[in-house]
């Protein structure tokens, strides 16, 4: 099954100390390279985020954007060091005694006093785990993506394909007639400048000329990488590159057939031929 390298994914986790909001958009590229952006404090994630996309990814510019919302209720609540809190209260008794003033203690004032008051720091291992979970999901939402963009593809390929297997059939079906064409072609010349030729000195250059003319090699082998592509678009893994060197191979005989053209239909074929390749390049492009 084709997947394309062209998709966007958008993936959203609602916590309670939080939101995670993961955006991924996935462009061709020969190789897989993703880049992150995401805040300092998750950083340390994106060695283990790329594994998990090499995992499951072979190609494609990947931009992986994460962003973070923080509920205020869970920014991080005040905790009192209650041990501190004794020891400054058990002070304010003892100064009490020695200043023999009843004075009872400002608390406004010890709440002051540095280190008594702490915030708690936000469970981390809980946020790290709902962030890379939501990861995963984006991954897979992706890849989803990929595969419903990679049928369509493969439906334009399929149908450029049968173009191709159509011109070729009938350039195939032409040739005889061309062939004959040419033959006579050059017989009237001969008769018309009033030269004899020896009858096998003639067979020999019909031979020579049906040779230099004949495209059954170049249209045995537009066939044979029709049937190959149609192969590859049934494999289930990366078949991109190998898609792409295929191209290569058609626009090859495509030329040659061209360049051996002696009449205007096998012509008009080799250039729709050529149309038909250039079409499917340009979608292969985009294949992983």
């Amino acid at each position: 099954m084709l997947k394309s390298m062209t998709a966007f994914a958008r993936q959203q986790f609602a916590a309670e100390w939080g939101n995670v909001t993961w955006e991924i958009k996935s462009v061709n590229q020969r190789f897989l390279e993703p880049n992150f952006r995401m805040p300092e404090s998750f950083r340390h994630l994106e060695f283990e985020l790329r594994n998990v996309l090499r995992k499951r990814l072979n190609r494609g510019k990947l931009d992986c954007t994460l962003r973070i919302e923080m509920n205020p209720k869970h920014a991080g609540r005040m905790k009192l060091d209650q041990e501190m809190a004794q020891q400054l209260l058990t002070a304010h008794e003892e100064l009490q005694v020695l200043a023999q003033d009843n004075q009872s203690a400002d608390l406004v004032q010890l709440m002051r006093w540095p280190g008594l008051l702490q915030q708690e720091e936000a469970d981390t291992d809980t946020m790290e785990k709902d962030v890379k979970q939501a990861f995963s999901q984006a991954v897979e939402q992706l890849i989803e993506v990929r595969q419903r963009e990679g049928e369509a593809l493969s439906e334009i390929i399929e149908q450029r394909l049968k173009g191709i297997s159509s011109e070729v059939a009938k350039v195939g079906e032409q040739m005889p007639a061309v062939i004959k064409w040419q033959r006579e072609r050059v017989t009237n010349r001969f008769e018309e400048a009033k030269v004899e030729l020896d009858k096998d000195r003639l067979e020999q250059e019909m031979v020579f000329l049906a040779q230099k003319l004949d495209v059954a090699e170049e249209l045995d082998r537009l066939n044979t990488h029709v049937i190959e592509c149609l192969r590859l678009l049934k494999d289930k893994g990366p078949v991109g590159r190998r898609l792409d060197f295929l191209m290569q191979e058609f626009n090859r005989e495509a030329n040659t057939l061209g360049s051996k053209s002696i009449n205007a239909d096998i012509t008009n074929s080799s250039v729709e031929i050529k149309v038909l390749i250039e079409q499917m390049r340009e979608q292969v492009q985009n294949i992983e």
